[in-house]
């Protein structure tokens, strides 16, 4: 399959483009800069040169495409004003996506994030939440799965609050800058709350399996790690920086402070069952060794 991918060089997308060419597949990767362009091409993927906001182009990649994998978000997280302006600029890209492939039967998978559910682990069959700082990306999901009803292959892969990759990317690689910064391996409350998580290379081969397979309109839950406790993983982060580990204020994270105070364990029990997904790389705790001092 030939595959349009957008998002190709951060955490997630270098994985799966990585993860399609290893299974034989071809990518066609949107590219911001040329520093962008050249890692793909190095990675083996074809280029198409553009902006996420260059809804024009995005057009153009999926209809050269056998089908698409959208990953691109903006990478402005300082304020919610910079966060809506990103999940704005993310709910156009997947709309014109999802509507160059409408009809065509050529797949299309987005990323999503697991939603919270009281006193449990979250499944795939809970709905994503539509209020909070990143309501609108759940709003987009839902209305893109909500087109497989007129004839879209669209399916979304739920991604836990930390993606890593050798102790790098997700919300525990935000507690990692934030140590760095401050001095403290901090978290917020009382560390006791839960964080779902995930290796990067095991996130990449659900995509990859969505993509192949993925009944229309489906949503998938990419988590190994059901929960770590937060405290937990400041531990890790404190000893292998050398730094003090103590609870801080929630507002120490900005926008993403109510969500890295919140409970949000989630299970992948039913991804695993029906695509037969079987995460296979180190977990959260073990990957955060590989943080250098």
């Amino acid at each position: 399959m030939h595959v349009f991918v957008t998002g190709g060089t951060g955490t997630i997308g270098s994985a799966v483009v990585a993860e399609l060419l290893d299974h034989g597949h071809s990518v066609l990767a949107l590219a911001r800069s040329d520093a962008s362009a050249r890692t793909l091409q190095d990675a083996g993927a074809s280029v198409l040169r553009g902006e996420l906001a260059d809804l024009d182009t995005l057009r153009s990649g999926a209809a050269q495409s056998e089908g698409v994998v959208s990953l691109a978000f903006g990478r402005d997280y300082a304020s919610p004003e910079a966060l809506t302006r990103g999940i704005a600029e993310e709910s156009a890209a997947v709309a014109a996506l999802g509507q160059e492939l409408l009809g065509s039967d050529r797949p299309i998978v987005v990323v999503s994030g697991t939603p919270l559910a009281a006193g449990r682990p979250a499944t795939e069959a809970d709905p994503l939440p539509t209020d909070g700082p990143v309501g609108g990306r759940s709003r987009t999901v839902n209305a893109l799965l909500g087109l497989a009803e007129s004839g879209l292959r669209s399916s979304a892969v739920r991604m836990p609050r930390t993606v890593h990759n050798n102790g790098a990317g997700g919300f525990a690689g935000l507690l990692v800058q934030a140590a760095r910064r401050s001095g403290v391996a901090g978290y917020p409350g009382d560390g006791t709350q839960r964080w779902p998580a995930v290796h990067a290379r095991d996130a990449a081969a659900l995509f990859r399996l969505a993509l192949e397979s993925a009944p229309p309109g489906t949503a998938w839950h990419a988590v190994d790690d059901e929960g770590d406790a937060v405290r937990d993983i400041a531990e890790v982060i404190g000893r292998r920086l050398g730094l003090p580990v103590q609870p801080v204020p929630q507002e120490t994270f900005g926008p993403f402070g109510p969500i890295f105070a919140a409970d949000q364990p989630a299970s992948s029990a039913h991804t695993r069952q029906a695509l037969g997904w079987e995460p296979k790389h180190p977990n959260l705790l073990a990957d955060l060794e590989n943080i250098q001092p």
